[in-house]
């Protein structure tokens, strides 16, 4: 590395800001926000580092397993470490030294010294070195979570502070011992857990709704109050479904009450949970099942199986409840439920249910006349602490003969003694949160899973497989056994996806292709509950050669967006869920985004589903502001889809007579191509203005725009007339202007500047079609609802992406003229500049420009070949540059590759590097270009860096 580098990068930090920053190796204050975690840069140092030494006295188990997944993989780079660490306090569980020792590229040292509570994490990188140095721990909650200040600096060997560093360093090695097992088991004996803070407890027994029970209940409140007969509440597993349900209870104080379930062992598990809730005499609660008839007991709590009988039906009066709840009301389609729906006139009626989406297409929504009270997910059950958090660890399943296990695979190769002594490798090194393990296995067939159990029993592992074919009473007896440790491991497929209450469960094993958001979502879901001294929850996920492999980063982030470059942001890049961690191997990461490659995410047959779905929840046709509310699909994708015009036309796909004039289409299709992605609020603003009132002054829309904290200015103003009387668009598509495709004449006309007001056609629309006025504001407050998420008072956001033609608008020019620009084009005082990262074969022309990110802020970049110093438009392009006073202001777009898309990241304004500035021969050719260094005006976050060089 250059000196001058990491000098101007040091100057940077901390003596001022005008020295060149350095993405990578300036000084950094660390904490834990949206925009990264610290863990986040821990790992991004470990997989570039040469080598590392943490000295940390608190590490927690929680989190090896993210860390475990890495060293994995440095293992496979060669790549080895330290960690120092200690006793103090007794904070170190003896666990944690165990695990420690499974990772065989990892030296543990004991620091023997008293008072060891020292937190430094240094990474060797050859040309320098990094020190991470402040409050943070290795603990889940230091990493992730919580307020921590730590600075990151960088230095060569020979700088003071590095010397002082090592020197400390090695006087605590020459002062610590190796771990090994001796060590291990003595600190066992001799370990005693710290004591817990004293607390004040709630008295014994007493149950208080949480913060999202407290909102739900209201939710509740609110419907039954408006008249509605019939509600639905979905909550995730574990997040306290029974007794919500036994809160709304409560407050609704029925004359009698029934509870309808499937299994009579949710049944009496539930009326101890409402006993517990409302109180009252025992008496008072009784069971009508199979084994038992309280035939007049207040809260009564019926298994379906028995409460559908006719027999039954008949001893019931129609009236006879006056609430009734159905727990997993997904189940509510059935035959059975249907006859207890035909039965009963109760005064309300209460769904309950983690998964209201059927995999069957039944209507559930419906049943519940698409009252749909409150809904708690994942993701917002994990951030209020509702659920055990979990660490997900994606792995490469076995590959066998040089094939790798996948859809077609036989039943040899599942069950192959290598695969699974590999398997049982991998989940003895993530390991699990507790004494023993008690897992869940979801295999892909039943006699996989037989063979698998007999496998893992043999191996010392006693495991049970369990198929439709066990009786209920087999099904509970092994999770019996599970639980009081007789069995480690239960394997089924799919058997267990609900409806299974197994709270101690500290692991979930996935062996089998991801073929449904729905059911990876709920087979994760089954080892969320909470339960006493379960920290965590790991789950692993053998990823094969499955060509559904795209879904496990779309389910795991709850990702409704489509787009292709955020599903490999999600791989690459892996976030946190709160304290909960996801992590892929590279070979996962590889397979994954292999799948990703082949797979069209915004296709029709996609879009249909999702609107199915959606509208099966409404009980009406969605709109473009139900998806982006409700729904499984971004609003964008309908806009960025070819093959669709406009919302209305995709209407027309799924059987809706949509009534249009043939310019109302037209119209449509310019709001929908050209506005609703929001990336410029000004002309949804204005329109939404002339939508209400027909027409308005320029006044009152720049009083608008600034109200809504809007930046204006006169240029804007004359881009909007330009957007919005379509001359914008007077430019070649195919054999037609773009123009004309939008109808040929002005959506808003300004003729007299000083007035705006929509043209007849659309005011008559709007006035007098339904569809039209109904699908034009759609799009308008969709669009609005989009424009949130960019910054109001500038024309760019840092890191947004945007293509060509957002540019030219964005930028205030009259015209597009995207289509000639290729890599840049420069303006009397802006050039904006794309930049595609990767080339995708040198045979293509462009190939030629080697543009490559040299140290995270500053970029080689390129003009057109040929060109010289002398060039009209070199010329300009660096006019001022000497005497730090350019003429023209640099915007810097960049993409990973063609295969991404035509949308660029937007990198910030740029300059060019005095002195940097050469011609150059390039190319095969041997083309004159000129040459020169752009620097970042904004230092490059190591998160998008590594996004590009995908």
């Amino acid at each position: 590395m250059d000196g001058s580098i990491l000098r101007d990068a040091i100057l940077n930090g901390l003596v001022n800001s005008k020295y060149q920053g350095h993405a990578e190796i300036g000084p950094e204050l660390l904490t834990n926000s949206q925009d990264a975690t610290i863990w986040q840069v821990l790992r991004r140092e470990l997989l570039t580092c040469r080598n590392f030494t943490w000295v940390v006295a608190f590490i927690t188990p929680d989190m090896l397993v993210p860390f475990k997944v890495v060293m994995a993989d440095l293992a496979q780079k060669g790549v080895s470490g330290t960690i120092i660490t200690g006793s103090y306090l007794n904070f170190n569980q003896p666990v944690v030294f165990e695990e420690l020792q499974k990772i065989p590229n990892l030296t543990v040292k004991i620091a023997s010294s008293d008072g060891f509570h020292v937190k430094g994490y240094l990474f060797d990188h050859d040309q320098y070195q990094t020190m991470i140095i402040g409050s943070a721990n290795f603990t889940r909650s230091a990493l992730l979570v919580n307020k921590e200040w730590n600075l990151k600096l960088s230095s060569y060997r020979e700088g003071t502070l590095f010397q002082q560093v090592a020197n400390e360093l090695a006087t605590i090695k020459k002062y610590s011992e190796v771990l090994d097992a001796a060590w291990i088991a003595n600190y066992r004996r001799q370990w005693r857990a710290p004591s817990p803070n004293s607390a004040i407890s709630k008295p014994a027994g007493t149950v208080t709704p949480n913060k999202m029970q407290i909102a739900a209940l209201k939710q509740l409140t609110s419907l039954i109050n408006s008249g509605a007969k019939k509600g639905l509440v979905v909550s995730a597993t574990g997040t306290g479904k029974t007794y919500l349900g036994a809160f709304a209870v409560k407050n609704y104080q029925p004359r009698r009450f029934l509870y309808v379930v499937h299994r009579e062992q949710i049944a009496r598990k539930s009326m101890a949970s409402f006993h517990r809730v409302i109180g009252g005499s025992l008496s008072d609660y009784g069971l009508l099942t199979g084994n038992q008839r309280d035939w007049h007991a207040k809260y009564l709590f019926a298994t379906v199986q028995t409460l559908s009988q006719p027999s039954v039906l008949n001893r019931l009066n129609h009236n006879e409840f006056d609430y009734i709840l159905i727990d997993e009301a997904h189940r509510a389609a059935a035959p059975s439920y249907r006859r207890v729906f035909e039965h009963f006139t109760p005064q309300f009626w209460l769904g309950m249910t983690a998964t209201p989406e059927r995999m069957d297409n039944q209507d559930v929504y419906r049943l519940f006349d698409y009252h749909l009270a409150y809904e708690i997910r994942l993701r917002e059950a994990l951030a209020a602490k509702m659920l055990a958090p979990f660490h997900y660890v994606g792995v490469a399943d076995y590959e066998l003969g040089g094939e790798l296990i996948s859809e077609t695979s036989k039943l040899s190769q599942l069950a192959a003694p290598k695969r699974v002594k590999y398997i049982l490798k991998q989940l003895d090194y993530y390991g699990y949160c507790g004494h023993h393990p008690r897992g869940l296995v979801f295999c892909s067939r039943q006699e996989e899973a037989k063979a698998l159990a007999k496998q893992f029993s043999a191996a010392g592992h006693p495991a049970k497989a369990l198929t439709n074919q066990n009786s209920p009473q087999e099904r509970r007896g092994a999770v019996d056994q599970l639980e009081n440790g007789t069995l480690e491991y239960l394997i089924t497929v799919d058997l267990f996806n609900e409806g299974v209450d197994i709270p101690s469960l500290n692991q979930i094993i996935m062996m089998r292709n991801t073929q449904s958001p729905i059911v990876f979502t709920q087979q994760l879901g089954r080892g969320l509950r909470k339960y006493p001294e379960k920290d965590y929850v790991t789950v692993i996920d053998f990823i094969g050669n499955y060509k559904h492999n795209y879904m496990i980063p779309l389910a795991l982030n709850q990702d409704n967006s489509r787009n292709k470059d955020r599903a490999r942001q999600e791989v690459k890049l892996p976030t946190s869920l709160d304290v909960s961690t996801i992590n892929f191997s590279r070979i996962a990461e590889e397979h994954i985004l292999t799948s990703l490659d082949h797979v069209k995410l915004d296709s029709m047959r996609e879009l249909r589903q999702a609107y199915q779905d959606l509208a099966q929840q409404l009980g009406r046709s969605p709109l473009l502001l139900d998806f982006y509310q409700y729904g499984s699909v971004a609003p964008q994708v309908f806009a960025h889809n070819a093959r669709l015009d406009h919302y209305g036309a995709f209407l027309e796909k799924m059987g809706h007579q949509v009534e249009l004039t043939n310019y109302e289409s037209k119209v449509l299709m310019f709001l929908t191509k050209e506005l609703l992605d929001g990336k410029r609020p000004h002309e949804l603003v204005l329109l939404q203005m002339l939508a209400a009132h027909g027409s308005c002054t320029i006044d009152e829309f720049k009083q608008e725009l600034t109200c809504q904290g809007i930046f204006v200015s006169a240029n804007i103003l004359q881009s909007v007339d330009s957007i919005l009387n379509l001359d914008f668009f007077a430019v070649k598509s195919g054999k037609q202007l773009k123009k004309d495709q939008y109808g040929g004449r002005a959506i808003v006309n300004h003729s007299d500047l000083f007035t705006y007001q929509l043209n007849p056609a659309i005011q008559e629309g709007l006035g007098h079609h339904k569809d039209f006025s109904q699908l034009f504001n759609d799009v308008i407050v969709t669009g609005l609802k989009l424009a949130k998420a960019y910054d109001f008072q500038a024309a760019f956001t840092l890191y947004q992406q945007y293509d060509r033609k957002d540019v030219c608008r964005l930028l205030d020019w009259p015209l597009d003229v995207s289509a000639p620009m290729y890599g840049y084009r420069v303006a009397e005082d802006v050039c904006p500049i794309f930049i595609t990262y990767h080339k995708e074969s040198p045979k293509k022309r462009n190939a030629i420009y080697n543009n490559q990110f040299q140290d995270g802020r500053s970029i080689r970049w390129y003009t057109r070949a040929p060109r010289h110093l002398s060039s009209a438009e070199v010329q300009r392009l660096l006019a001022g540059v000497k005497v730090g006073q350019p003429k023209v202001k640099l915007h810097l777009f960049i993409k990973s590759s063609d295969a991404v898309g035509k949308d660029f990241y937007y990198l910030g304004t740029a300059h060019i590097q005095p002195g940097s500035v050469a011609e150059e021969l390039i190319g095969p050719k041997k083309k004159t270009a000129v040459g020169m260094n752009l620097i970042l005006d904004h230092p490059l976050p190591p998160s998008i860096l590594d996004l590009l060089a995908v």
